[in-house]
């Protein structure tokens, strides 16, 4: 056992270990890049992250810098998971439901516990966090939190950052901060304290009035933008301030979260779903536009095309049997709607049909929960791709959370079906449409020099051309390691100066996750590159996208 190693566990309560094979096993998240950690720390509680921010804070004032990666499930497609120096492993023991509050549905959690089980436990009492990701069965809470996730029901609730009341926080220094809106008279009681909680609001406070102008021409004309941080909801008009939306997709970057409180909604099981079968894109962009406009919004618009029809078809027959006409529709959507009420069930159904008679060539309604599974099966095959591998040939998410302005989706599926047919790539898109949030996961083989050098020709043409459309690189996986170099773009030089700034004044020693968000190249990513991509400790959950 290291030094370091040896140190902390004197001090912790947690286990401690640089045992060669656990920090091989944390080497690696579910991204294609590879960082191997020094030490892993398996806090017990609260005071245990705080002693090991401590200490790391008070090896950096000598001049060392031992970063901290706080990590839950592992399971980041952009490799915000990864880190050199100390790994704090949540889900050991920090895993609890520590408070659930009938009455306003509000949930107190530890970040390391199962995104799943939370849900079951909230469905028991008639309620569910609706931002949840596809990989739910398997991820946390904490790293939801990380990276502002959301999937098929964001088009009506949102993504994450609208559920997170409030957070408990572990600052660089192992200072402890509650966050919340506050008034402006709580608010000057932060701004005089002598404290490092008192410095931040203060860098904060001058931050927000200083680059003001800058900070308002931010906003990407998104349904929703998980790149960078979120710095326009901290201060309102009533002049009231809350930390919140800044930790919701830090990607641990700013704090280290050791408690949230959430938001849930009521749970309606009676839904509405429609599978809608289109021979054309532009019928389908037609459709989708229509659905969003309408007065009960769905719940979810998910879209799969035809290639990836084609390609669970060849790799399982039997998989989308009697589920599909033929041939086979150009996109098939997925609408949901959870209003509830009859009297609006039967209004719903009217506009729907309309639309569909209008755009699609044909569609079918279920009201039954074992007849809507059958159609979920449709959107959920894109797991059969992720999962296929013909010697090292695996589809490897390197562009697969790109999202632009709606009214664009038309012109983005057509610019990737594009940009795979120059790289002469199989191409299979599928994603939250109605957000105009879409996954693509090209086949690879990262034993091959050729194909390391097209995914870094191929993940540059993408980003940008994501950019161009008015879009962001990230829509509810974060940026990551691997969208690191794109955030100057997304933003511009200024507005990317600033977020850095915002780094500074939470982390002035870059002890929290590093190189996540800033200043990671794509030449540091060449050297990070796996040789042969693998999923293998998500399999037993059917890795989902």
């Amino acid at each position: 056992m290291s030094k370091v190693a040896q140190y902390l566990q004197e001090h912790l309560n947690g286990e401690v270990t640089s045992s060669v094979a656990v920090r091989r096993a944390f080497a690696t998240d579910a991204s294609v890049l590879q960082v191997a950690p020094s030490v892993i720390v398996y806090p017990r509680g609260e005071n245990d992250v705080r002693k090991t921010a401590r200490f790391a804070w008070q090896l950096a004032e000598r001049g060392r810098v031992l970063p901290i990666t706080a990590r839950g499930a592992g399971t980041d497609q952009a490799g915000a998971a990864l880190g050199t120096g100390l790994m704090l492993i949540f889900p050991a023991h920090m895993n609890r439901v520590l408070v659930f509050d009938n009455k306003s549905g509000n949930v107190t959690v530890e970040p390391g516990i199962n995104y799943g089980k939370l849900q079951q436990t909230l469905q028991t009492h008639g309620r569910f966090l609706p931002p949840y990701p596809a990989s739910i069965e398997y991820s946390t809470v904490g790293g939801a939190i990380g990276n502002n996730a959301s999937g098929e029901k964001s088009i009506k609730y949102g993504d994450t950052r609208n559920f997170v009341k409030t957070l408990r926080v572990v600052l660089a220094n192992g200072e402890i901060i509650e966050t919340g809106r506050i008034n402006k008279r709580e608010l000057n009681k932060k701004l005089g304290l002598s404290t490092f909680e008192g410095e931040v609001y203060r860098g904060m406070d001058a931050l927000l009035e200083e680059y003001a102008t800058v900070i308002d021409a931010m906003p990407r004309p998104v349904t929703k933008n998980s790149a960078g941080y979120d710095l326009r909801d901290i201060r309102r008009k009533d002049g009231s301030f809350d930390l919140t939306p800044l930790f919701v997709g830090s990607q641990g970057t700013l704090g280290i979260v050791t408690e949230a409180t959430m938001q849930t909604e009521p749970e309606n099981p009676e839904t509405i779903l429609y599978a809608a079968f289109f021979t054309s894109l532009q019928d389908a962009a037609k459709a989708i536009s229509e659905l969003r406009e309408m007065p009960d919004k769905p719940s979810a618009i998910e879209m799969v095309d035809e290639q990836l029809l084609r390609l669970v078809d060849q790799l399982s027959p039997n998989q989308l049997k009697d589920l599909l006409p033929h041939p086979l529709p150009k996109v098939v959507l997925l609408v949901e709607f959870d209003n509830g009420h009859p009297r609006t069930g039967k209004k719903i159904a009217k506009q729907v049909a309309k639309i569909f008679e209008k755009h699609a060539n044909d569609f079918q309604q279920e009201t039954t929960p074992a007849e809507q599974a059958k159609l979920w099966r449709i959107r959920h095959a894109s797991a059969t791709l992720s999962a296929h591998a013909e010697g090292n040939l695996r589809a490897v998410p390197v562009i697969e959370d790109g999202v632009v302005p709606p009214d664009q989706l038309e012109v983005y599926v057509t610019g990737i079906y594009q940009l795979f047919k120059k790289y002469q790539l199989n191409v299979a898109v599928w994603g939250h449409a109605g957000d105009g949030n879409l996954h693509v996961q090209p086949f690879l083989d990262l034993s091959q020099l050729g194909d390391r050098q097209k995914l870094f020709r191929l993940m540059d043409e993408y980003y940008r051309f994501v950019i161009k459309l008015g879009g962001t690189t990230s829509g509810e996986h974060g940026d990551g390691r691997l969208r690191a170099p794109y955030l100057p773009l997304v933003y511009g030089v200024e507005a990317y100066e600033v977020l850095q700034k915002v780094k500074s004044i939470f982390d002035p020693y870059n002890i929290l996750n590093p190189g996540v968000k800033f200043d990671t190249t794509l030449d540091d990513l060449k050297t990070m590159l796996r040789q042969e991509y693998s999923l293998g400790n998500l399999h037993d959950h059917l890795p989902r996208t």
